[in-house]
């Protein structure tokens, strides 16, 4: 072969390309150049096109757009009510029972209708004086209204003297706050408060231990009608605080909720005994160590007594209490301001009061002070200052005290001190302050 250069070149076969034993080599065809390509995803797609990807999943189809559903056919509108039915729905308006849509149809053809207009004032009048608007929540004196107002209107199969009503009364009302008490209420821990040695003492018990001591000081009663005393008869000599002291320390009752049976089981007794014993009955003493009383004053004092320990088993469950009704605050009240002479005197003998100014024989009128009650069950009241056989007289008034009646009653109980008092006084100091301690001498654990 005679080469372009001008010599003789020798023949070379080409060797044959190596023959794949699969098959003819698989060799790429042409791709266009990346300058022919106008975006980066073209040059993806022409890359993925000559070089399909081998799968084994085939690619699932893409899904056809879903077929839009149908508008809902509008609702034809309901006609509007007729005049009777708005009419009727009138009394329904007026006690707001209506629905919402009911209502706003009588309200908007209140406006176009004259006759049902009135009708409807009307009748939201009527509601008005028939059933006050007022919350639904139990207020929480209702029970001890309705007690008390049952208690005051039932008329009883055995007529209650009235000198016991205020002891009933106030058992009652002390055992209805009892009723619903559980276990823990039961021990709930109390502190009874007093006026001894010109100040205040206190003494801790519980819940089941006032009830206690209730039942230990009623019996003082019991034994002066001839009942049973809860204590046996070893203790009808003992001063209160005495039988106080033997109650809690070895009763047959135990201080917890089972001591309320026995004590109120002989509150009834008491006085089913002198509803069915006649007049005569009050004028029995009943002892009480170094003082006697008569037995239509012990019933006060042991009403007056119940109602404070209720105050004190009250704050400590944190439940509120009422003080008793005018005409029974007002006997206790009484009962309070004619002891008021002889605590004095008794303070007078120990040394703890400014002495008489000179003698006064008995029926005399000598120095009095004018005690002014003020509020539910109260009233006026002259207190002989030199002597309890003096004749308290207005001629002779040489100071004035006014108090609130239930803060009266607090001084009495010994609940609190002299000094503390919100007493509104004129007059000579010196007797003002002697009574105020002798009313507060009054008290006693």
């Amino acid at each position: 072969m005679t080469s372009p250069f001008g010599e003789d070149e020798e023949e070379y076969e080409l060797p044959e390309p190596s023959r794949n034993p699969a098959g003819p080599a698989r060799i790429p065809g042409p791709r266009g150049a990346a300058d022919d390509l106008d975006t980066l995803d073209d040059i993806v797609d022409a890359r993925y096109t000559q070089y399909p990807e081998v799968t084994d999943h085939p690619v699932p189809p893409a899904p056809l757009p879903a077929e839009p559903e149908p508008a809902p056919e509008p609702v034809p509108a309901a006609p509007p009510p007729t005049h009777a039915v708005l009419k009727s729905l009138l009394g329904a308006w007026a006690l707001a029972a209506c629905s919402a849509d009911e209502t706003q149809a009588v309200e908007d053809h209140l406006t176009a209708c004259a006759p049902c207009a009135e009708e409807a004032l009307r009748l939201r009048d009527a509601v008005g004086l028939l059933h006050p608007e007022e919350t639904l929540d139990l207020k929480p004196l209702l029970r001890s209204r309705v007690l008390e107002d049952c208690l005051g209107k039932r008329p009883a199969r055995i007529p209650v003297p009235v000198w016991a009503s205020p002891y009933d009364t106030e058992t009652a009302r002390l055992d209805a706050l009892l009723r619903d008490f559980g276990d823990a209420e039961w021990h709930t821990p109390v502190r009874l408060k007093w006026f001894e040695e010109e100040c205040r003492q206190t003494r801790r018990t519980t819940v089941a231990g006032v009830i206690g001591h209730l039942l230990a000081v009623d019996g003082l009663v019991a034994a002066a009608l001839g009942l049973d005393d809860p204590l046996g008869p070893e203790a009808s000599t003992d001063t209160p605080t005495a039988r106080t002291e033997r109650f809690w320390g070895d009763s047959p009752y135990p201080t917890t909720r089972r001591v309320r049976e026995p004590w109120r089981e002989q509150g009834h007794t008491l006085v089913r005994t002198v509803s069915f014993a006649g007049r005569g009955v009050a004028e029995l003493d009943v002892e009480y160590g170094p003082f006697a009383l008569p037995l239509g004053d012990a019933f006060l004092e042991r009403a007056f007594e119940c109602w404070v320990h209720a105050v004190d088993i009250a704050e400590a469950v944190d439940y509120p209490y009422e003080p008793p009704s005018a005409p029974h605050l007002n006997r206790m009240i009484d009962l309070a301001a004619r002891l008021l002479p002889a605590a004095l005197a008794g303070r007078r003998r120990a040394g703890l009061a400014a002495p008489a100014r000179g003698l006064v024989a008995a029926g005399a009128p000598g120095r009095t002070l004018h005690l002014e009650i003020e509020g539910a069950g109260g009233g006026g009241w002259d207190i002989a200052l030199d002597s309890p056989a003096a004749k308290p007289s207005p001629d002779h008034t040489v100071a004035r005290i006014a108090l609130d009646g239930v803060e009266f009653c607090q001084l009495a109980a010994g609940h609190i001190s002299p000094e503390d008092a919100a007493v509104g006084q004129n007059g000579d100091r010196e007797a003002i302050r002697d009574v105020l301690f002798a009313a507060a001498s009054l008290s006693r654990m």
